[in-house]
């Protein structure tokens, strides 16, 4: 099937997928209101085969040091499936499936599928990495860039993080972890039970993004958008906490966000 935009409709919520534009949710509707922040590099992309920074862009496997293109120099981000064209496995009126096959420069070969299925008050998005051939380290994630303001006040951000992992100057996990610390953020948690964040747009809509996963990076720096980003470990995880792909056991992880209208 083709790489061509999909529209999924629900009730009076309404998401666009966009295959060919790195499987991103391009555009998420809920009574008219969009959510999302909307720009080609914008809406909610796909993290995988790794998520947030790897270290000066390097991983090991094994004895095997791989080295990642330095697309946020002096480090590799957020995997290499955001830049390339998915396929369309199928879609109804509320559910679409796409592929991406792992390619150059990712060193292994790979499929990665993703899920995104929309009820009239809860997008849930659902992801797996599987191979045939060598196993190798992954992670998966979601990178949402939610509008901080609808039309009325900005949104707030309401999560009760078991720990934060301290930042070092270069943007990455020290390995420490620290007590959580007022924002603004661009900064990994960890929640003991999983992912559950609250964002509410005053008088307007309130949203949970869940996961089963119990890391997620907030982002809140830019005045646009907020970025709340359920992922299977921290930025660096390929080196400090990777998940294993074997031809017996993919990587799976999903998030699930459900709104409530004020």
């Amino acid at each position: 099937m083709s790489n061509e935009d999909i529209t999924l409709t629900a009730g009076d919520a309404e998401a666009t997928v966009q295959p060919g534009n790195g499987g991103r949710i391009g555009g998420l509707r809920v009574g008219g209101l969009e959510l999302l922040r909307q720009g080609e590099r914008f809406g909610c992309f796909p993290m995988v085969p790794w998520c947030g920074r790897i270290r000066d862009g390097r991983f090991r496997d094994g004895a095997t040091v791989h080295q990642m293109p330095l697309n946020s120099p002096p480090h590799a981000i957020h995997g290499t499936a955001r830049d390339g064209a998915w396929r369309t496995a199928r879609t109804s009126a509320r559910e679409a499936v796409i592929t991406y096959d792992l390619t150059d420069p990712w060193p292994y070969s790979g499929r990665v599928t993703q899920v995104i299925s929309l009820a009239e008050d809860a997008l849930t998005l659902t992801m797996s990495v599987e191979t045939y051939e060598s196993s190798f380290p992954a992670q998966i994630g979601w990178h949402p860039w939610f509008r901080r303001n609808l039309g009325a006040q900005d949104v707030r951000l309401d999560f009760s993080p078991a720990w934060q992992e301290e930042r070092g100057d270069d943007h990455l996990p020290t390995g420490r972890r620290t007590d959580p610390k007022p924002g603004p953020w661009d900064d990994c948690f960890g929640m003991r039970g999983g992912v559950a964040v609250t964002l509410t747009w005053p008088g307007q809509l309130e949203l949970e993004v869940t996961s089963p996963e119990e890391w997620v990076v907030v982002y809140d720096e830019q005045d646009s958008a907020v970025c709340v980003e359920p992922q299977t470990g921290p930025p660096d995880g390929l080196n400090t906490h990777p998940r294993l792909v074997t031809p017996l056991e993919p990587l799976e992880a999903t998030t699930t966000w459900t709104w409530r209208r004020a």
